[in-house]
């Protein structure tokens, strides 16, 4: 099992550069798998005001490649549509070259009409969104490659793609394609992705199950191995979760079937309680410090 942390909020009282390097310094010491960050222009979380502050993904996640060395980087998630496909794919490889191959492509359609109307963003309808997302995973996978003919498609028209330097993960960056369409979105997991990511809805599991039962059916259509597909959720931090609690609730989504737990703090800032739990949580999970009990 995985443990991650995923930044939403950067609401800190000391100034957002120094917290987010110590936090980084912090995670980078643990077993925690991934240092996720959102991409938003404006503060999304419905629990917050759309003022707090909010950074831009990828320039932050280069100022955390220069301060780590071990932990990995990626966005939770990217929606299709914000930028170029090509500016895109450069951006995640010029991470992962910059952090000796620990990028990651988070990937998503894209769904905040507010903030696209705020920010004067491209949001298209959905059929759109997902046409271009494909898209936009056929040049990566091209680009990664080295292949430089021509990309043709509906919306996406690149007459030479170049991709150089090519990228230092073997044999790419993962890419995690979030939300949990069942349709579109964990179709196109089976066909693009690396890894999923569901949400924690509280029902014993019952949606958990099912999503992953409908991955596995998209797979076998494909003709894809399930088992080539990291499973992830995003679950947020209980006020004063300890350690052991959280490592029990990963074994409990173990039981499901998740591979890979993100954990994030909901409608404020993570804290330095928060971190504690996470590193210790992460550790134990990883048989770097025993489980109580």
């Amino acid at each position: 099992m995985k443990l991650s942390v995923s930044v939403t909020n950067y609401s800190w009282p000391e100034p957002i550069h120094e917290r987010l390097l110590s936090l980084a310094v912090r995670l980078d010491d643990t077993a925690v798998d991934t240092l996720w960050v959102a991409d938003h222009l404006v503060q999304a979380d419905p629990s917050c005001g759309s003022d707090e502050p909010m950074l831009e993904s990828y320039t932050t996640l280069g100022y955390l490649a220069a301060a780590t060395s071990r932990i990995r980087l990626g966005t939770m998630v990217t929606a299709a549509t914000f930028r170029a496909p090509a500016m895109l794919v450069k951006a995640v490889t010029t991470l992962d070259v910059l952090s000796a191959g620990r990028a990651w492509l988070g990937i998503g359609a894209g769904y905040n009409g507010d903030e696209a109307t705020a920010m004067g963003l491209f949001l298209p309808d959905t059929a759109e969104r997902f046409a271009r997302m494909t898209e936009l995973l056929q040049l990566a996978d091209q680009m990664w490659k080295g292949d430089e003919t021509p990309f043709r498609g509906e919306y996406l028209v690149a007459e030479r793609p170049v991709g150089s330097p090519r990228p230092v993960a073997a044999p790419r960056p993962p890419v995690l394609i979030g939300g949990t369409g069942e349709r579109r979105t964990l179709r196109l997991v089976a066909e693009h992705g690396d890894a999923c990511n569901l949400f924690d809805v509280p029902d014993g599991g019952a949606t958990i199950r099912r999503q992953l039962q409908v991955l596995d059916r998209h797979c076998a259509d494909v003709g894809r191995p399930a088992d080539e597909i990291e499973r992830t959720v995003t679950t947020a931090l209980h006020d004063g979760e300890r350690p052991e609690e959280l490592v029990e609730r990963c074994h409990a989504l173990a039981d499901l079937g998740i591979q890979h737990v993100v954990v994030i703090a909901r409608g404020r800032p993570l804290t330095d309680t928060d971190l504690n739990c996470v590193a210790a949580a992460a550790n134990q999970l990883a048989g770097l410090t025993p489980i109580p009990g």
